[in-house]
């Protein structure tokens, strides 16, 4: 690359949010730097940030490279698409003040609210959809009936649907009342309505269900509706967690 080409690498960190440019500068001669996998300690040096992968102590600087990848809580009842021939509110309408054209990773069933990622970066959102990297997605579910001990081993046992065993990580009661129980819920694959489906199976319908975290990115306090871009740290364990 010439050094007349691009922009200036400490520019290029401090616009990813990673602070002052004296402090990117000071990341640079550290030694903490790669682009392209090529170690970088010396300033002066330009870069495309629309190309070069980017990397400060080994997390990738995905913001540096034009991508967006945005956190939604998705309201009950607003269709998981960018846009919808019926006029039912959508996914799409909730972004839509983003000038990235934006897709949704994924999807969640009209009835199921929580965490949904959406991105303008192809890449991550195939590996975050392909079983190959068992991305972890774990749910609150508010179910029909008590759920009883032998039940929980079973579903963290693996109910067959449709020849396949779910393949449960995690399965945790969290409470019961006369009617309901609570189960958080973590699983690996992402068969259409596939918490609905196995909880049908073991006799106790879905009432609510609640998507809490989809690997390292957590819903956490994010109100209903609204929506956060996730950036830094917690954008760069997304992107270890699939490989990039």
């Amino acid at each position: 690359m010439s050094e007349l080409e691009g922009i200036r690498l400490q520019k290029v960190l401090a616009s990813a949010g990673l602070g002052s440019r004296r402090k990117c500068e000071e990341f640079i001669t550290a030694g903490r730097v790669t682009v392209n996998d090529v170690l970088i300690d010396e300033l002066g040096a330009r870069v495309h940030p629309e190309t070069d992968v980017i990397r400060v102590d080994g997390v990738r600087i995905a913001q540096a490279a034009g991508h967006v990848v945005v956190a939604l809580n998705k309201p009950r009842g607003v269709v998981t698409s960018m846009s919808d021939e019926h006029n039912r509110e959508c996914v799409g309408d909730l972004v839509a003040q983003y000038p990235e054209r934006l897709f949704h990773v994924g999807r969640l069933d009209v009835d199921t609210e929580g965490l949904l990622l959406l991105t303008n970066d192809g890449e991550l959102a195939q590996r975050l959809s392909h079983p190959t990297y068992g991305i972890e997605k774990t749910y609150f579910a508010r179910v029909v009936g008590k759920v009883t001990k032998e039940t929980m081993r079973a579903i963290k046992a693996g109910i067959v649907i449709e020849d396949r065993a779910v393949e449960v990580t995690d399965c945790l009661l969290v409470g019961t009342t006369n009617d309901n129980s609570v189960v958080e819920i973590t699983i690996h694959e992402g068969r259409n309505r596939i918490i609905r489906r196995l909880f049908d199976e073991v006799g106790h319908p879905v009432v609510d269900l609640v998507r809490t975290q989809v690997g390292p990115v957590k819903l956490g306090a994010l109100k209903s509706g609204h929506l956060r871009e996730i950036t830094n740290k917690e954008l760069g364990k997304l992107y270890i967690a699939v490989g990039l």
